[in-house]
């Protein structure tokens, strides 16, 4: 079916009239910051306890926008006779954000979730150089990353949790286990108590004899 001559100008005129009577609004910025999706790509933000310097994220960055230096150091054997280890210390994890962008690899390839994304976007400069931003600045955007979406509530329970789980069980078990024995073993002690109370009120007559006998012996001599 042909479409009809001016159809799509009609279309055109109702979106202009609902439009037209729609209340505009206007988002007070900087007073009042916008609400954005909780998936927004602002900045990526870091949690350097997680870093392990695998050098994976700047491997992979298509921009070579990211730079890790780092040191080795050898920790100390955890038991008598056992062997030293390595390990690498991170020394700098800086992002240069006037190359990145924001592609998301660097987050994706991470193996230690050390590498988030921040609904942060306030981080313009004056000048190019400073976009270049350092770990310490990379670390305060991590109270800015918002929490993960809650699971599906039939989906399967992560297995970190579960094993958190069943060492805390584990503990909370034992720690029971100490407490009743510790009950027990002083119930022992008090039934063991018991005769020897027994014993010392028995004991008390017995010791209370010469006094009674005494009056018979003043009557005697009387």
């Amino acid at each position: 079916m042909p479409p009809i001559p001016g159809s799509g100008l009609a279309k055109g005129l109702a979106v202009t009239l609902r439009t037209m009577t729609k209340k505009t609004v206007t988002a007070q910025y900087p007073d009042v910051q916008p609400e954005l999706p909780p998936r927004s790509r602002g900045v990526i933000a870091l949690f350097e306890e997680n870093c392990t310097v695998c050098m994976l994220c700047a491997r992979e960055c298509p921009d070579w926008c990211i730079y890790i230096d780092s040191h080795k150091e050898t920790v100390p054997a955890a038991a008598p006779g056992g062997r030293e280890r390595s390990r690498n210390v991170l020394d700098r994890f800086a992002i240069d954000f006037s190359l990145c962008m924001y592609c998301g690899i660097c987050i994706e390839v991470c193996p230690f979730d050390a590498l988030f994304w921040s609904p942060e976007f306030e981080y313009a400069e004056t000048d190019i150089l400073d976009l270049t931003h350092e770990r310490d600045k990379l670390r305060d955007w991590m109270w800015t990353v918002p929490e993960p979406p809650a699971l599906d509530p039939h989906a399967e329970e992560p297995k970190e949790i579960a094993a958190a789980r069943k060492t805390a069980d584990k503990l909370r078990a034992q720690q029971e286990q100490q407490a009743q024995q510790a009950q027990e073993a002083q119930q022992a002690q008090e039934a063991a108590a018991q005769p020897d109370a027994a014993q010392a009120d028995a004991a008390q007559p017995d010791a209370a004899q010469p006094d009674a006998a005494e009056p018979d012996a003043e009557e005697g001599k009387a």
